[in-house]
């Protein structure tokens, strides 16, 4: 079993202009895969609906892991998300997740919040997945 991870799941999902989104949700989560963010649940067809209008306002970026914990199926990390948009603005945004990995390595729940440091109120939900 190869074992996702949070930097290959947002630079697929955010990205890698190589892979379409929907390549991108089966490497990295489950068809029952569930997502809160800052205290909001989707569910995976919300979640990509999300992750494809971000992807019309990105142009470049690049996941920071300072920390990353696997144990079993549990999973957390604190990553920083580096984000340019195609207007040229930066935001970046310090992310804390704890998520469950299915049996397949896949993602099937994450439960994460984030800290802005830098760009508006606007761009708050760029750096998260949801």
């Amino acid at each position: 079993m190869t074992r996702t991870g949070i930097k290959a799941a947002l630079t697929d999902l955010l990205l890698n202009e190589d892979i379409t989104l929907t390549e991108a949700a089966e490497r990295h989560f489950t068809p029952d895969y569930r997502q809160r963010t800052d205290g909001e649940w989707a569910d995976r067809s919300q979640f990509l609906d999300h992750i494809a209008h971000l992807r019309t306002h990105l142009a470049a970026g690049e996941i920071e892991v300072y920390e990353e914990l696997y144990d079993g199926d549990k999973y957390a990390d604190r990553h920083t998300c580096h984000l340019t948009k195609k207007d040229g603005t930066t935001v970046s945004m310090e992310v804390y997740v704890f998520a469950a990995i299915a049996p397949d390595g896949r993602f099937q729940r994450i439960e994460e919040t984030a800290l802005m440091l830098e760009g508006t109120d606007a761009d708050r939900n760029l750096g998260s997945a949801r």
